[in-house]
């Protein structure tokens, strides 16, 4: 049996013990890479998607998370159920900039910082489109659901890409990794408050050291929230998915010999390092790598 076989039968088994419960369900939708069906309740919308890939089978749910609909459909569909321990309510604020970055533990491509400016009536629509922490996402995932975002924010929202070269020459200016990341969070940041007045800002926190606002030079009366997994507010997860979209779209457009570059800084990372380096100087290097990275020098010192 096939892995879509396999997801197939999934989605038949969920729609099925979902029709014992009385819940009106749309007939099964088959898609290049999944399986849906939609959940309906008065005014509550719950989307089943039961995706097929190299990995196995990942049912994912697309929903107003904080519903009671929402969390009845989910532990009707996985096959463990998730206890409900009565989490303290997310203190957020009514409107705010959401900022998180992508790349900056991957020895090649960019590092890209995106900010996300929500308010109640996009917050609502982002979690009903499914948007969260872009590393629960599959690749293809983050690209669907990267449209939604952009979709539902229109023009409130802002990605700051630094390209390898660019990278290594912003590095060499300030020496600092976390340097560059405040350059780059403030910059997405403050092409955002150039047109909209917002007063919070919420991003996940990078480093030990906090964000340093004098990069946002006239924007310096905002108010920071700098948290650790501050992908729980989903202006943060919005931002983090177009992040992540922007630094996959580097990989998808920038081959070697046909090939794409691998993600992280893996043994497979450094065996395909080294392997470029016998081909590539420094300088060359430089367009596609970050070079102040420990895999960099070893690989040279070898």
């Amino acid at each position: 049996m096939t892995i879509e076989e396999k997801a197939k039968l999934k989605i038949d088994s969920i729609r099925n013990i979902l029709l014992k419960e009385k819940i009106i369900l749309s007939d099964i939708i088959k898609k290049e890479y999944n399986f849906e069906i939609t959940a309906e309740e008065k005014k509550w919308q719950v989307k089943v998607l039961v995706y097929f890939g190299k990995k196995g089978i990942k049912i994912i749910l697309q929903g107003d998370e904080k519903s009671e609909f929402f969390k009845k459909v989910r532990n009707l569909s996985l096959d463990d159920p998730v206890l409900d321990l009565g989490e303290q309510p997310l203190n957020e604020p009514g409107e705010y900039i959401g900022t998180d970055e992508c790349g900056k533990g991957d020895f090649f491509g960019p590092i890209v910082a995106a900010a996300v400016y929500v308010k109640n009536e996009s917050k609502v629509l982002l979690r009903k489109a499914g948007v969260r922490d872009s590393k629960e996402l599959s690749d293809y995932q983050i690209k669907v659901t990267a449209k939604d975002v952009k979709r539902i924010v229109g023009k409130n929202y802002s990605v700051i890409k630094i390209n390898p070269e660019r990278y290594n020459q912003i590095y060499d200016q300030l020496g600092n990794l976390n340097k560059l990341l405040n350059w780059a969070h403030s910059k997405a940041i403050s092409n955002l408050l150039d047109n909209i007045a917002c007063k919070f800002i919420i991003t996940d926190k990078f480093s030990n050291k906090e964000l340093d606002i004098s990069f946002l030079d006239k924007h310096n009366d905002v108010e920071f929230i700098q948290e650790t997994k501050a992908e729980k507010y989903v202006g943060v997860a919005a931002a983090s998915i177009l992040a992540r979209e922007s630094f996959l779209e580097w990989f998808d457009f920038n081959l070697i010999n046909g090939k794409q570059f691998p993600k992280g800084s893996s043994e497979q990372t450094e065996v395909f390092a080294k392997s470029l380096l016998k081909k590539l100087d420094e300088e060359e290097m430089k367009k596609y790598s970050k070079i102040h990275f420990k895999t960099f020098k070893k690989i040279k010192a070898e």
